[in-house]
């Protein structure tokens, strides 16, 4: 019977990220082949998907990147079973080689497509469902473009986000982590009012108009109060309008303008677990 030298079995494990066992029973069934081993591993990670494409994959890690000009940025949610995995140093380390790529591609398909180490980034993700026994997905796919971004990963990989600057001044830097870890922290729905859809503006007036009727207001003054009501509500889930996380005495867009008179934010995407 075959037996894999340790070398033949991490240059394995290097071509496929596979654990060292995996890769040395693939070389064993193999018989030394190196792309029969491959093949098996492949093969073995879709007979596990395949049995598990119903569970919940409701953990993972989700990781921000932007590129070296900070001109292009992603997040993905790698997601996976259970906790245990989601902390996994192997795991969190994928989910950062992934996001780093992701950031190159225009949408999900494409990222899919890629090649990562000489197959395809869906294909990997049916190799690590096989080897680590998890249903293993992407859950979440968010790109950004912009003048400058910059990026926050929560502590624990349940949250990140990335910030859209108008330009790259001194201290942009700063402000765009500052700004993203708001985001983070605060779940703002939309840049300012403008970027508010209809829909969501139509049923918060459909809410606060049925309270204020149930509490005996006077119809003609209902419109008045609506639109103090709105102004509220956009003070509270608009990302410039929020009260900054680190000073509360003055709003997002004044802190931004602190650092300098002609920066803006325009733009930023969030990702959750939860």
């Amino acid at each position: 019977m075959y037996t894999p030298v340790a070398a033949d079995v991490a240059k394995l494990r290097n071509i496929t990220g596979a654990g060292m066992m995996d890769c040395k029973k693939a070389l064993v069934e193999a018989e030394g082949d190196f792309d029969k081993a491959i093949e098996n591993l492949r093969k073995k990670g879709q007979k596990v998907a395949a049995n598990r494409a119903d569970r919940d994959s409701h953990e993972g890690a989700v990781i921000a990147k932007v590129n070296q000009d900070n001109t292009m940025g992603a997040i993905i949610a790698l997601n996976c079973e259970t906790d245990f995995v989601a902390k996994n140093d192997n795991f969190v380390e994928l989910a950062h080689e992934l996001a780093e790529q992701a950031v190159f591609y225009a949408n999900k398909d494409e990222f899919f497509a890629s090649d990562f180490h000489g197959m395809t980034v869906a294909e990997k993700l049916i190799e690590q469902t096989g080897l680590i026994g998890e249903k293993i997905e992407i859950g979440s796919f968010e790109r950004i473009e912009g003048p400058y971004l910059g990026a926050y990963i929560h502590a624990g990989n349940k949250i990140a986000a990335i910030t859209s600057l108008s330009g790259d001044v001194d201290g942009a830097a700063e402000v765009a982590k500052s700004v993203s870890m708001q985001v983070a922290a605060m779940k703002p729905i939309a840049l300012d009012e403008t970027m508010v859809s209809q829909e969501t503006i139509d049923k918060e007036l459909e809410i606060e108009k049925e309270l204020l009727i149930k509490e005996g207001k006077p119809a003609n003054i209902i419109d008045n109060i609506l639109k103090g009501k709105m102004q509220k509500f956009y003070k509270d889930n608009t990302l410039v309008h929020q009260a900054f996380i680190k000073d509360g005495n003055m709003s997002v867009a004044d802190y931004v303008k602190s650092v300098n008179s002609d920066l803006k934010v325009v733009g930023f995407v969030r990702v959750s677990l939860t």
